[in-house]
């Protein structure tokens, strides 16, 4: 008894310590990046050798696990990936490494963290979510939104004092010693600041646009997997065409037994590869809200590593600000979970009243097996709008007889 309790404990724990390991691939992607740039290395080719070594790993999983469960691939779809390659691949991943080139791997992991707050604002302008302040659930993703800005110009305009928390000696950044992503290390400090924070806000709102997109494309194809295998795809040709057409040095091309094979192999297998399958399967498992909320410790921990190895300081402005981002996030997420809540509450309520003449037979695909499907009746008519996009997505009993 003791034996099988130990197992479903750590059978229940397996999520949270694979989004452990999905946050510290990530920190590490960031530490790998800045130790690139300070090297003088091209960022551009950096991107396109990541997306190509992501697309090598990505699309033979699409291929294995979504082959007897892929839809017809339209040109719509093929758009909606040109786009999500665009904003998820290319913009975002070109704009994020010239922000930490140009301020630090804590500094720019923090900014990350508004992603959620940049893709609620946008979500609101297409009117694809409500602000809903008349809920609490509505004004804690206001409230969250704004802790989230007020912490990024805290981070962007105020540094404070030098906290020193510990040290060890090491700088494999030889600060002062080379050039940075093609930026001068000696141009003002103040400068870079700013244009380092608003590139990474740029990325943060590509990235967010990506959200946007992906969740339509979803509802037309929806494999994760081969999802993105397609936006790792189409951002590998994108990059690859904006690379050749601003890198004129052929020898930044060369890849040798150097920091830039290891940033570009370890950032494509395991910080993409790797990282989309392991938050598949815990989406999968815990659902995305769950993913959502490890993600500050990509901070915590790059801001670890960055003292330790790469002998970045941090401010106290640089600690509040990121302490208001995060406490942002956190009640974005919390209002999101207090609304979803709500309208599965409404759904189950409402389900009892739905008349029984219009039956519906949906197939219910397990991402873990797709030869496996279990067929559930559910009325159709006087369905609640959270209903909706399950009938959507899913495939009606027409199907079946095919």
């Amino acid at each position: 008894m003791a034996v099988e309790r130990t197992c479903k404990a750590l059978h229940g724990l397996k999520p949270a310590l694979l989004m452990v390991v999905v946050q510290l691939s990530f920190a590490g992607v960031n530490v790998f990046y800045k130790l690139a740039a300070n090297d003088g290395i091209s960022l551009r080719v950096i991107v396109t050798y990541r997306l190509i070594f992501a697309a090598a790993v990505v699309v033979p999983l699409a291929l294995v696990f979504e082959r007897n469960s892929r839809p017809k691939l339209t040109w719509i779809v093929l758009f909606q990936a040109f786009l999500c390659g665009l904003f998820g691949g290319t913009l975002f991943q070109n704009l994020y490494i010239e922000s930490i080139a140009l301020t630090s791997a804590t500094f720019a992991s923090a900014m990350i963290n508004l992603v959620p707050a940049i893709t609620f604002i946008l979500a609101v302008s297409f009117r694809l979510e409500k602000l809903s302040l008349g809920t609490i659930a509505g004004k804690a993703k206001v409230l969250g939104t704004l802790m989230g800005i007020g912490g990024a110009m805290l981070l962007t305009f105020y540094r404070g004092a030098e906290i020193n928390v510990w040290s060890t000696d090491v700088d494999l950044l030889h600060h002062g010693q080379h050039q940075i992503g093609g930026h001068s290390a000696e141009s003002p400090e103040s400068e870079n600041l700013l244009l380092g924070s608003i590139l990474a806000l740029g990325s943060c709102l590509s990235f967010a646009s990506w959200l946007i997109i992906q969740t339509k494309m979803s509802e037309r194809y929806p494999c994760h997997y081969s999802t993105a295998a397609l936006m790792c795809v189409m951002g590998a040709i994108q990059s690859a065409v904006f690379a050749l057409c601003m890198e004129s040095d052929w020898s930044q091309w060369k890849l040798g037994w150097n920091i830039k094979l290891l940033t570009v192999s370890y950032s494509g297998i395991v910080g993409t590869g790797l990282a989309v399958t392991l938050i598949a399967w815990c989406v999968h498992m815990r659902g995305p809200l769950y993913v959502s909320i490890f993600y500050p410790l990509m901070l915590v921990s790059v801001a670890i590593m960055g003292s330790l190895v790469l002998d970045e300081n941090l401010h106290l402005g640089t600690i509040f600000g990121s302490v208001l981002i995060v406490c942002g996030l956190y009640a974005v997420l919390w209002g999101k979970r207090k609304e979803t809540k709500k309208q599965t509450q409404v759904a189950s309520c409402s389900s009892p009243e739905l008349e029984q003449s219009a039956l519906t037979d949906i197939v219910i695909t397990s991402p873990a097996d797709h030869h496996l499907h279990n067929t559930i009746k559910i009325t159709e008519t006087q369905l609640p709008p959270a209903s909706h996009h399950v009938i959507a997505r899913s495939t009606t009993a027409n199907s079946l007889k095919k």
